[in-house]
């Protein structure tokens, strides 16, 4: 059977891609963007927005080229010029807003959602879940229903290199900012998220990128093979909790839509059919990617080859 192949395969022990590219928007750029756009106003300082996107537009190919791969994939035919500006505009958007988020200035968004019943019930259960997002829209609006939702407690589980950055672009923009980011790669790190989990608290984390030495999971996005890390599924099937889709889709002007959707439940998996519950989580997680990736195209920031395939193959 399909389900029974050791289907599994281990990426090359050299780094994934995109740790070789540093984020276009680093901690100086968003000092800028936070004093210029804190006395400004939102509508004021946007307007410096589509410079910035202009410049990245021309003068980062890398970026550009991978670009066009994915809209192409994900709309259905061949972008245009202004497709993929308006691509490099929504990342530019989203890392903007960051400063009124994270400065708690809700007030200047209208905020949609769906599927929030899904987390008042993991609420009211006192259960802990894990909050499976990716390298689409917003992450920080997500993050403000957390602060604004009594009870709802969000840790954010990365990798130390990028747990080093988000804390100085949080430093950049609001110094008075204090998120719980648990580091991975420490020997206490499963230690801390279980102890979030038995508090009640969610844990977040990104499961759309590898760091190029762990094992993958093949599945099928925009009709094309990819390759998803089981880390994050296995550490929820180990530590035997629920784990629930987010994502908060930036969708012009203002406006931010959220959606929750459930990925799996671990709670009574046993370990006989743990790595079988762990494809069929990261299949799920891969057909909701595919899924927003498709009525919300111009949300996924992954400026790099995503399809690029693995060299050597290994059981899990």
């Amino acid at each position: 059977m399909a389900l029974e192949r050791q289907d599994v395969v281990r990426a090359s022990p050299k780094a994934a891609e995109w740790i070789g590219h540093r984020e276009r928007g680093s901690a100086g750029l968003l000092r800028f963007m936070a004093f210029l756009s804190l006395r400004l106003g939102r509508p004021l300082s946007r307007v410096p927005l589509y410079g910035i996107a202009l410049y990245f537009f021309l003068f980062a190919p890398g970026a550009r080229r991978q670009s066009r791969r994915y809209l192409r994939r994900a709309l259905g035919r061949e972008p245009r010029a202004c497709d993929r500006f308006r691509h490099v505009l929504n990342f530019a958007s989203t890392i903007h807003d960051r400063v009124y988020l994270i400065n708690e200035q809700y007030d200047a968004f209208k905020i949609t959602i769906e599927g929030e019943s899904l987390m008042q019930t993991q609420v009211a259960l006192g259960h802990g879940a894990f909050l499976m997002g990716a390298h689409m829209g917003s992450f920080e609006v997500i993050g403000s229903i957390g602060r604004r939702q009594a009870g709802l407690q969000v840790s954010m589980a990365m990798y130390e290199d990028n747990a080093r950055k988000i804390n100085a672009i949080l430093a950049a923009i609001n110094p008075n900012a204090k998120p719980d980011i648990i580091s991975l790669g420490h020997i206490d790190a499963m230690l801390r998220i279980a102890e979030r989990l038995d508090h009640g608290a969610f844990v977040g984390m990104l499961g759309d990128r590898t760091l190029g030495d762990e094992p993958v999971h093949e599945v099928t996005i925009l009709g094309e093979k990819a390759y998803l890390p089981t880390g994050p599924m296995r550490a929820a099937a180990l530590l035997r909790c629920s784990v629930v889709f987010m994502v908060g889709l930036y969708r012009g002007g203002n406006h931010y839509h959220v959606e929750f959707a459930p990925i799996a439940d671990f709670t009574e998996t046993t370990a006989k059919s743990r790595d079988a519950a762990v494809r069929e989580a990261v299949e799920r997680y891969a057909a909701l990617l595919d899924r927003y990736c498709r009525s919300d195209p111009y949300n996924w920031f992954n400026f790099f080859d995503f399809w690029r395939k693995p060299t050597r193959e290994s059981t899990p």
